[in-house]
């Protein structure tokens, strides 16, 4: 089974503008998941830079203690989804 990139990658970044558009995040994480969202879009880089880059980024913000559990959660599957990305 192949698996695309791109097709991770799209559907990390709708997960991030679902966290972008929840008005329970604090502005802090708000702020790591643009982060994120812009280095998912940067395409000077291969995807498994920029998903190893995304994945670091949320490793420090999956344990903030502000974080709404709801969102705590789709962080991990964003992380999760992020490891899937075949190293190139």
């Amino acid at each position: 089974m192949s698996v695309d990139s791109n097709e991770i990658i799209g559907g990390c970044i709708a997960i991030l503008e679902r966290i972008l558009a929840d008005d329970s995040v604090p502005r802090n994480i708000r702020r790591v998941a643009e982060d994120i969202k812009m280095i998912l879009l940067n395409k000077d880089e291969t995807a498994s830079v920029r998903g190893a880059v995304a994945i670091s980024k949320l490793d420090t913000i999956s344990n903030d203690p502000n974080m709404p559990l709801h969102i705590r959660t789709m962080v991990w599957n964003l992380a999760s989804q992020l490891e899937r990305i075949p190293v190139d």
